[in-house]
């Protein structure tokens, strides 16, 4: 079992550190907690000026440079997973002969925290957060690394922008190294752990998976279904004893069962997992019991002079057309506010050591009053994939705007509504499709719309296709990764969602999340996205969200 904090996980006194300054750049300012394997403190980087977390890792009694050597390999293993939903290692260094880690310092609280203090959540949030813990572990698994101890007290929610952050890769295994922590004895939190890693057998990423169903009970019932008073019980619940989901599991019951199959070769995987539970948290529709829809063969090429393309997006430094400001928000425009909401926390500090692992997170409460309205609904379940391309008898009501929002009226027949100072730039591609863009002022995020032909297959359909393409696409998608495709409506019509991550433009190297909506209305394909850095995964769902819900044709 890891160790814990040496206050139980709450902020402990400032300490005095080794050194005032380490690495000549991060001035600690105060110590955040202690735990088996190190002590993390509270630092500002004065070169990025910026509050970061620096764990200094403690070598024991006859440890080596060897150990530090390949404890040093492995963070800068864990450092190189970029992913919206892991906590981000921003720098390794060696100072007195130990290692001293630096990552992101994370304003929220951990879900056990959110059990402990709130309750159980409802089944659509935990799907929410577990389809997060999903794509981060997949985004692990893609690059060797095991995180083997996935639990509530690891994963955290961002205060403001319900952001989830897997954390505590202090017990990860890379393929071919030994742990950071791993001394021969056993690590880990039982109640989370696989039935091969109990019992001592040989264990891969499978065992995560494991982990994530039996987070996946806790969050809707409050506990691990393995949960029993004595560590002999709950190695018995684990390996030996009937498995019993809580009752609160059943529109999770499909992913739950296919994730806590004590058969570590039939357990379901990271992409299925990520897919069906984000379908379910995007719609509401519990997840099927099947696999995701199989998409027929794209027909014979349909004579229509303009068929439907697949989407491209130029580099970031490429030469824009004229910028066009957006149209003024008329005065009498209705606001709102758009930002999605997240659980108050009590007023304390809490740093989410678990067992002194890699990543330190600073947990910051708030008060009930910072929370704003969600937008509008933006997608709505589907039970049943279709091609119709009527339009709906009633036309959709435009929803009030939220504030700092304004809506933009496009030359080329649409209105969308986007934050105030976003810059339009329209391009026509080597097929003359005519692709329109809008920039926010600092050149972040990306706004992107089109309209197109429709593709008989529907919108599910074009986007599986583009999916399949996009490790292949290097020089549009960049280390193409975590793409999922959600079935959903727009405006009453068939819909798909897809989600992606990739590695900036331009080979700029900052990897961004992208969100595309595509559907068949009035006879006619639309496609719109919008993508950023995936540092702001939150609020691009946040902008995307209330684009779509104000996106109309004229």
């Amino acid at each position: 079992m890891c160790g814990m904090s040496d206050d139980g996980g709450r902020t402990a006194p400032a300490g005095s550190p080794p050194r005032d300054v380490v690495a000549g750049r991060y001035r600690i300012t105060g110590r955040l907690g202690r735990g088996g394997m190190g002590t993390v403190w509270r630092a500002e980087d004065e070169l990025l000026h910026r509050p970061v977390a620096v764990k200094e890792l403690h070598l024991g009694d006859g440890e080596s440079v060897t150990h530090t050597d390949k404890a040093l390999r492995e963070a800068r293993s864990v450092a190189r997973i970029r992913h919206p939903h892991v906590i981000v290692v921003y720098d390794v260094q060696e100072q007195d002969g130990r290692p001293w880690i630096v990552m992101e310092l994370v304003d929220g609280r951990s879900l056990a925290d959110i059990l402990a203090e709130d309750g159980p959540l409802e089944p659509r949030e935990a799907a929410r957060i577990g389809a997060a813990v999903a794509g981060a572990l997949r985004a692990a698994h893609a690059s060797e690394v095991q995180h083997r101890d996935v639990k509530p007290a690891n994963v955290l929610i961002e205060r403001g922008t319900g952001r989830v952050v897997l954390t505590d890769f202090g017990i990860a295994r890379v393929a071919g190294s030994a742990t950071i922590s791993e001394t021969g004895s056993f690590v880990g939190s039982p109640e989370y752990t696989a039935p091969e890693r109990m019992s001592g057998r040989a264990a891969g990423p499978e065992s995560d998976l494991w982990s994530l169903g039996a987070l996946l009970c806790a969050a809707v019932d409050g506990e691990s279904p393995f949960h029993r008073d004595s560590i002999g019980e709950i190695v018995h619940a684990v390996a030996i004893d009937t498995i019993r989901t809580p009752e609160a599991a059943a529109p999770l019951l499909p992913v739950v069962t296919g994730l806590l199959d004590r058969d570590p070769s039939r357990r379901m995987g990271a992409a299925q997992v990520q897919t069906l539970l984000m379908a379910y948290a995007e719609t509401g529709q519990p997840p099927p019991t099947q696999q995701v829809p199989v998409v027929p063969p794209a027909p014979a090429p349909d004579p229509d002079p303009a068929p439907y393309e697949p989407r491209q997006e130029p580099p970031r430094d490429a030469a824009p057309g004229k910028p066009e400001r957006p149209e003024p928000p008329s005065a009498s425009r209705p606001r709102g506010r758009g930002r999605r909401t997240l659980a108050a926390a009590a007023g304390v500090l809490v740093l989410a050591l678990g067992g002194g692992a890699l990543a330190a997170v600073l947990v910051v409460g708030h008060d009930k009053g910072d929370a704003t309205a969600a937008p509008p609904p933006t997608t709505a379940a589907t039970t049943k994939p279709t091609t119709a391309t009527t339009p709906p008898t009633t036309p959709p009501t435009t929803p009030a705007l939220p504030t700092g929002y304004e809506r933009v009226q496009d030359p080329a027949g649409f209105s969308v509504a986007l934050p105030a100072g976003y810059v339009r730039d329209a391009q026509r591609d080597a097929q003359g499709v005519l692709r329109i863009y809008y920039w926010s002022p600092d050149r972040a995020f990306r706004f992107g719309e089109r309209e197109q032909h429709p593709d008989p297959r529907g919108p599910y359909a074009v986007l599986r296709d583009q999916d399949l393409a996009g490790p292949k696409a290097g020089s549009v998608y960049p280390g193409y990764r975590d793409g999922v495709i959600t079935e959903t409506t727009q405006h009453g019509q068939p819909a798909a969602l897809w989600q992606f991550t990739y590695d900036g433009f331009g080979g700029d190297g900052i990897p961004r999340r992208t969100f595309d909506l595509c559907w068949t209305e009035g006879g006619r394909m639309y496609d719109m996205w919008l993508s950023a850095p995936i540092e702001q995964v939150e609020r691009v769902r946040t902008v995307f969200d209330t684009a779509v819900a104000a996106f109309r044709t004229h």
